[in-house]
């Protein structure tokens, strides 16, 4: 694995990965500011879902993923900006391989 950059912090529990994700200016869920979200390790089934619930359009069921990795409203990750939603897409990278 790549060395990750010093926004992301990888935690390991040797049965399942997660990556915490340091955000420049956050989202917001249920009305507080995140500065830090942590994506865990996705499945098969979380892909699959994820596509299904974007009926097959690839940057929504990105956002679905995301979101769902991160237990966050896909509506969070939507109003992210985009020097955020990068970097979870590099978390995201990272955790699949």
């Amino acid at each position: 694995m790549d060395e990750l950059p010093d926004y992301l912090t990888l935690n390991s529990n040797g049965e399942e990965d997660s990556i915490s994700v340091s955000l420049l200016k956050g989202v917001t869920v249920d009305g507080e500011k995140r500065t830090a979200v942590t994506l865990r390790e996705p499945s098969v089934g979380d892909h699959i879902a994820a596509r299904q619930t974007g009926k097959n359009d690839n940057a929504l069921a990105e956002v679905i993923l995301i979101a769902n990795l991160a237990e966050v409203p896909p509506d969070a990750i939507k109003a992210a900006k985009m020097k955020d939603y990068d970097r979870l897409q590099e978390a995201l990278g990272f955790l699949n391989g």
